[in-house]
């Protein structure tokens, strides 16, 4: 295996980053869902301005896993942090959180639940939608302004 995963970073370096970029993408996720679903849990909130409130915590708290795992991991920089590189990082993510926020919101307040379907599982077919929508923008904005080589 690892022997194949190298051949494809030798040949296809974009491809292994961006499969690398997938499964940092799933462990996010998982803490998005995570943060998420404890703050509904806890407030019984699923819908409105709690929604989007929730939503921009536990987009933020899994942006800041991200960082960590997609600059040393995923683009392989192992320099230490700099202030130029986490603020173009920061940027692409305040972009990123317009776009997650705005599409999870469309969807739960704009569309809403159809007949049957709860609203806390509606809650998370917004999340899930914008995170499919989001995971572009992020690994075009990581790759080509924050951790270009």
């Amino acid at each position: 295996m690892q022997k194949l995963l190298k051949i494809i970073e030798e040949k296809y370096p974009a491809f292994l980053q961006f499969f690398k970029f997938v499964i940092v993408g799933v462990i996010n996720t998982a803490i998005d869902f995570a943060v998420l679903n404890l703050l509904i849990l806890f407030t019984s909130h699923s819908n409105g301005i709690y929604y989007s409130i929730f939503k921009s915590i536990s987009f933020s708290v899994a942006v800041t896993n991200s960082y960590f795992m997609n600059k040393y991991w995923t683009f392989s920089s192992h320099e230490s942090a700099k202030a130029g590189e986490f603020a173009k990082f920061i940027i692409v993510n305040i972009i990123g959180l317009g776009i997650n926020v705005g599409a999870a919101s469309y969807v739960v307040n704009i569309v809403g639940a159809p007949t049957g379907i709860s609203p806390v599982v509606w809650a998370n077919i917004g999340a899930i939608s914008a995170i499919i929508i989001t995971l572009f923008w992020n690994f075009f904005g990581m790759k080509v302004f924050v951790f270009k080589k």
